[in-house]
């Protein structure tokens, strides 16, 4: 019983980080249609940019952990509204149906290999900003670091949730997400709401890396297999909800744990793909989220 505790507490921290992921896919997804497929590397340079901060690796450490958070988040905006203006303007402007996407991706690659030639292609320790020694908890062994991975991804998710309901930038988000034609009309600077919503999706994303590289190792290819199984969170939990992102994640966190430990760590990619395959053929737009509907 206490192993599979640890499992689940291990997998609900895992999953936390899929659902900031997937948490960032919908906020561009709502202002623009549009979704940022290299949303893994911003998360991987957020991870990188915090270790040259922190670590020792290019003269350091700078800075505190706690000081760095937010300075990665700013490098995350910028780099999500490059890949607005760059990637993703020019499609909508042309509504190109899919010039977006092989936009996103090309930067994708971009930034993992400008990554490589500054950091290398080895993996990198990052040091972590409390003690790694694991406290018991109804009889399981857990990280103090997981507790602050939990805490911090549901954190930034509710801030951002804050934000879009009380601000009036916020209500100029929704606004956009719910018509963004309408909102136009409103007055309302619909370009500029996008840039934002990529800038905010690229910030959480800088925020998770940040947040999940004490617990793991550092590298220029950990985005890519972060980025694709929180895309798939996303399509699980649907791209409208917000709660989708939490309980998709936290369900393929938990899988992919378990999968590892009760059957081989060669097995452990295969229920969320599974469970994306029966999300897909049951209900497309998602567990939680809702069938679009166009006009014709």
């Amino acid at each position: 019983m206490e192993i599979l505790l640890q499992l689940v507490f291990s997998g609900i921290a895992l999953g936390m980080i899929y659902a900031v992921i997937a948490f960032g896919y919908q906020l561009t997804f709502a202002t623009s249609g549009t979704l940022n497929f290299g949303q893994g590397e911003a998360l991987m340079l957020g991870a990188l940019v915090g270790l040259s901060l922190v670590g020792t690796i290019h003269g350091g450490p700078y800075i505190s952990y706690w000081l760095m958070i937010p300075l990665v988040m700013v490098f995350g905006a910028i780099q999500g509204m490059f890949v607005e203006w760059i990637g993703v303007r020019p499609a909508i402007r042309i509504k190109s149906e899919f010039g977006w996407i092989m936009s996103t991706i090309a930067l994708a690659i971009i930034f993992k290999n400008v990554a490589e030639n500054i950091w290398g292609k080895d993996v990198l320790p990052f040091p972590s900003p409390i003690s790694s020694e694991p406290f018991t908890l109804m009889g399981a062994n857990v990280q103090p670091m997981q507790v602050a991975v939990i805490i911090g991804a549901v954190a930034i998710m509710l801030a951002v949730e804050i934000f879009n309901r009380k601000s009036i930038y916020g209500k100029a988000v929704v606004a956009t997400s719910n018509d963004r034609e309408a909102a136009g009309l409103m007055g309302i600077n619909t370009r500029m709401v996008i840039t934002f919503s990529y800038a905010l999706s690229s910030a959480t994303a800088a925020f998770a890396g940040a947040l999940i590289a004490p617990l793991t190792l550092t590298s220029a290819t950990m985005g890519a297999s972060l980025g694709l199984k929180a895309f798939a969170v996303a399509i699980i939990g649907g791209l409208t909800s917000g709660v989708g992102a939490i309980v998709g994640g936290i369900i393929l966190g938990i899988a992919e744990t378990a999968t590892g430990f009760y059957l081989s760590t060669g097995y452990k990619e295969v229920p969320g793909l599974v469970l994306l395959l029966l999300v897909l053929a049951v209900k497309p737009s998602g567990l939680f989220g809702k069938a679009a509907i166009k006009k014709v």
